[in-house]
């Protein structure tokens, strides 16, 4: 990587331009022509491009895995602008490492193709069928698995899942799609391929084996347990913090003397821990430093509490405090105080350790990560999708501490927090725009619990029967309570000063 560049007219990103980009930018070492495609990929957002991508564009440059490229997919109407974008440039993508002692960047290339993005998902149904694809992987986030989020079994009765239940040749899920090709790949003897998840959620790969088996039992239960039988979901855990793309980043790139109108921004840090349970093979990651592990589950649980439900101490108070980013919030003295307190006392203490970190320190290290001044993470990343989110990250975390007798307060100060989000509407009166998938549903009930605060757990749909919990029910009540009679800053204070 190269501090900076020599100012000149930003070279367009391309094959053919590799040579002519600024001097001191890494590019690929290996011949592009010469790969051939082992993984597809669906859902090819930033985070993909800066973590799975980098650790196969790492082995290739040291002349491996040149059988393993990428093909890039996706469901949604939206992917296909991001199809745009990167096949105008040979798929290939500029990352830009953010760090406080300076700014760097390299050009990655191991995606070679992007399918066209069709209703019924033949081209990506193909691709899937075809012998030499061994994995399909996906980042399709936390919310896109069908997951009642009361439960934590498959939601049968969402509307694109009976879809794709009564029309199977004919999809709209890329779970649909996956279930799809291997019902060719059964018929014609090719055999299965490993289903990857590369998202946030814990035991990524048992929820997406039962998302595709449970939809493959609704038309072909025989197709099921064949899947079920031949194919493998390895658990993972992934970690980098990588901002969405913006006019800054497209100027950033430009500035470094590259025209790439895809560019990814991203931490100095990466980590990918994996279950090594692949059914045709894998590429050597552990090489390019990722980890195979048969305790995932251990390495997850640790990341995505205090990573991840971490993120959602900070965001929602920052929002409600009109600040844009999260170093912003962490340079916040109530929020940054809101962090240690609830990861001191309510998260770390239901952790278990894994090789060479302890909780504590791993919650030290994602306070400096959150505090990077360079990584312009905004507040409202974050706190999207707070219905997944929080159902995923937080409520797991609070349950363990009820059962153990534990401190919940900040805990419930979070969701209290959350929940005054969803008014939307700031502390300095100017307004939040929707930020949630089921946001119109949040917004009301929102603006119920400020009378009645017991009407937000009453959401059965996020909160199962916490509602019960006479524990958690009084103290989200009082902070809700506190919130709207007090304001956000002088609650977070309160907060900070309680030694119960």
């Amino acid at each position: 990587m190269a501090d900076g560049a020599k100012k000149q007219s930003p070279v367009r990103l391309s094959n053919s331009n590799l040579a002519a980009l600024p001097d001191g930018i890494p590019v690929p070492l290996y011949d592009r022509k010469r790969l051939s495609a082992g993984i597809v990929h669906i859902g090819l957002g930033n985070f993909h491009r800066a973590h799975q991508a980098w650790y196969l564009h790492r082995l290739m440059q040291q002349g491996l895995a040149l059988d393993w490229a990428i093909i890039g997919a996706g469901v949604r109407h939206n992917d296909a602008a991001m199809r745009d974008k990167l096949l105008a440039q040979d798929c290939l993508t500029t990352l830009i490492e953010l760090d406080p002692s300076g700014t760097s960047a390299e050009v990655t290339g191991p995606m070679i193709d992007f399918l066209p993005i069709e209703e019924a998902n033949g081209a990506l149904i193909a691709a899937m069928a075809s012998p030499e694809i061994r994995i399909v992987a996906l980042t399709v986030t936390e919310g896109g698995y069908f997951v009642d989020p009361a439960t934590g079994g498959f939601d049968q009765a969402n509307p694109d899942i009976q879809h794709d239940a009564a029309n199977p040749q004919t999809p709209r899920t890329a779970f649909g799609a996956i279930i799809a090709a291997l019902k060719i790949r059964q018929e014609t003897g090719i055999g299965a391929f490993t289903v990857q998840s590369c998202d946030n959620l814990q035991g990524n790969g048992a929820v997406v084996r039962q998302t595709i088996i449970s939809l493959a039992q609704l038309s072909d239960p025989d197709l099921a347990k064949w899947i079920e039988m031949q194919c493998s979901f390895p658990n993972s855990m992934v970690d980098c913090i990588v901002p969405a793309t913006g006019p800054d980043e497209i100027q950033l790139v430009q500035s470094l003397g590259i025209d790439d109108h895809a560019p990814v921004t991203h931490e100095n840090y990466r980590q990918w821990v994996i279950e090594d349970d692949f059914c045709a093979g894998r590429p050597d990651w552990d090489k390019a430093g990722a980890t195979f592990s048969d305790a995932v589950h251990d390495y997850e649980a640790m990341k995505i509490r205090v990573l991840n439900a971490g993120h959602q101490v900070v965001a929602n108070a920052g929002e409600l405090l009109s600040i844009e980013t999260i170093s912003d919030c962490m340079s916040d003295p109530e929020i940054r105080g809101l962090f240690r307190k609830v990861q001191a006392d309510e998260i770390t203490p239901h952790i278990s350790a894994v090789p060479g970190m302890e909780p504590g320190a791993y919650a030290d290290l994602i306070e400096r990560r959150f505090s990077n001044p360079a990584i312009l993470d905004t507040t409202r990343r974050v706190a999207f999708d707070g219905s997944s989110r929080h159902t995923g990250f937080v409520l797991p975390i609070l349950r363990d501490a009820l059962a153990a007798n534990g401190k919940i307060a900040g805990l419930a100060l979070v969701e209290a927090l959350w929940a005054r989000m969803c008014t939307g509407v700031r502390e300095d009166g100017s307004l939040i725009a929707p930020n949630d998938p089921h946001w119109d549903s949040l917004h009301s009930v929102a603006k119920q619990a400020q009378a009645r605060p017991l009407a937000w757990l009453e959401q059965s749909q996020f909160y199962g029967d916490l509602a019960n919990s006479k524990p958690f029910a009084d103290a989200f009540e009082g902070w809700l309570t506190a919130i709207s009679s007090d304001g956000v800053r002088a609650t977070l204070s309160r907060f900070a000063s309680d030694t119960k």
